[in-house]
């Protein structure tokens, strides 16, 4: 599970930012929304607030860049356009199998090296006291090295930076690089990113398609979400009953679409009262999200694994949304972790629903970009946990609020300015 992500330098962030899933024990609230292990303590759901183009997306990217690094995957890093520094930063603790390590890189840009990187575990004692201990240090800008395999000290200052190093050398022959390539590979495998305005349908038709455990747990989550619906399947293209003249036709959401090799293999069909209809042509846009969505969630609840969505509120009800944010933080979801990027303020709600360090904003001003939790606004400044979050958001008392003025838009629509519309006044 993620514990806590670090940036600096990359896309829209200038100057570090922390996002952090470390759950705040002195609050004894929804104690269900906590992983608890080890005596470590996380939280298991995340939702981030702000306006448009503040940053939010710019988050979700860092963590897929971080686990592109980590599977040997182009990693698709920018540093920041303002400023003149080409040497991005990125960094995440995370729990893996009850242990809290903490992985860290830098990342030249214009030489597309690997300057710097660092792995270390977080060893913490009944008294919740953290110590450090360091596996592996790399840095190349200040010549300094560490490393718990002997052997391989002589080789670091030589060996190659368009690589981090575990995926440059035989790992196999180092006993402590290889566990580490096995612990960041391991957790980076267990990271799913999503975009729900653009999620591909293919990973819940190969699911489908497989006919394994999950099937049904998908099935069942998708016709729970739509009441009208009978069955959700796949079945070949002779059963589907097509009104006449939609049989050429293809759905309207590009981002939807899907391949006709894979379309002539998978018919997913949605029935309703005993009929039969394609999905793809007859469902709306919500619906069909649902449906892409479905395979990742039961996955994650199933396996334990950690799902990143980007505008989850994309097109889905609000109810939904909360009800699939309900199901991670329920106590049964023993492992699973899901960080999203979200619009709808009814998902803001701390009075049933999220601890205050589950709530985060996004924001910009001329001087940058700041990443902050709700946890942050203390009774001093007038919020409690008692207090109408949802009411002060709208106010603006936690920021991270668009300010349009689009009515400048119409008075330039219509050849009219500010001035014009006082002078009349």
């Amino acid at each position: 599970m993620i514990i806590e992500v670090r940036a600096k330098n990359c896309y829209a962030f200038d100057e570090q930012v922390a996002f952090s899933m470390k759950a705040d024990m002195r609050n004894k609230k929804f104690a269900s929304n906590v992983h608890k292990e080890n005596n470590f303590n996380v939280l298991k759901t995340a939702g981030i607030y702000g306006p448009n183009n503040a940053g939010k997306t710019c988050l979700i990217r860092c963590i897929k860049a971080i686990k592109n690094v980590l599977l040997n995957k182009k990693n698709g890093l920018m540093s920041n356009i303002f400023t003149e520094n080409d040497i991005c930063e990125l960094g995440i603790t995370f729990l893996s199998s009850g242990r809290k390590y903490s992985y860290d890189f830098k990342y030249d840009v214009k030489k597309e090296a690997y300057v710097f990187e660092s792995f270390v575990e977080i060893l913490k004692d009944k008294y919740n006291n953290e110590k450090e201990v360091c596996w592996l240090k790399r840095d190349t800008l200040h010549d300094e090295y560490e490393c718990v395999d002997a052997d391989l000290m002589t080789m670091m200052p030589v060996v190659a930076k368009n690589n981090v190093i575990f995926h440059l050398i035989d790992a196999s022959k180092f006993n402590a690089l290889n566990k580490m390539r096995e612990i960041l590979v391991g957790f980076a495998e267990k990271i799913d990113v999503i975009n729900m305005n653009n999620i591909p349908m293919e990973h819940t038709i190969e699911l489908m398609k497989n006919k394994n455990q999950l099937q049904q747990k998908v099935v069942d989550f998708i016709k729970n979400a739509d009441l009208y619906m009978d069955n959700f399947e796949y079945v070949e293209m002779g059963n589907i009953k097509l009104a006449s003249g939609d049989a050429s036709e293809k759905p309207e959401e590009k981002v939807l679409d899907v391949p006709d090799s894979v379309m002539d293999q998978i018919r997913l069909v949605s029935t309703y009262k005993g009929v039969s209809v394609p999905s793809m042509l007859f469902d709306s846009t919500g619906t069909k999200k649902i449906a892409a969505m479905a395979s990742y969630v039961i996955e994650a609840l199933k396996q334990g694994r950690i799902l990143i969505v980007d505008e989850l509120d994309s097109s889905i009800h609000f109810k939904l949304t909360r009800a699939t944010v309900a199901m991670f933080n329920n106590e049964l979801n023993t492992d699973a972790q899901m960080i999203f990027t979200v619009h709808d303020i009814n998902l803001m709600d701390c009075k049933r629903l999220f601890r205050k360090e589950q709530i985060w904003f996004v924001d910009k001003d001329d001087e940058g970009v700041y990443v902050y939790s709700l946890a942050d606004f203390t009774a001093e400044n007038g919020v409690r946990d008692t207090s109408d979050i949802i009411e002060k958001y709208r106010k603006g008392a936690f920021a991270a609020l668009p300010d349009p003025e689009l009515i400048n838009s119409l008075l330039s629509i219509k050849g009219n300015s500010r001035g014009d519309v006082e002078d009349v006044e």
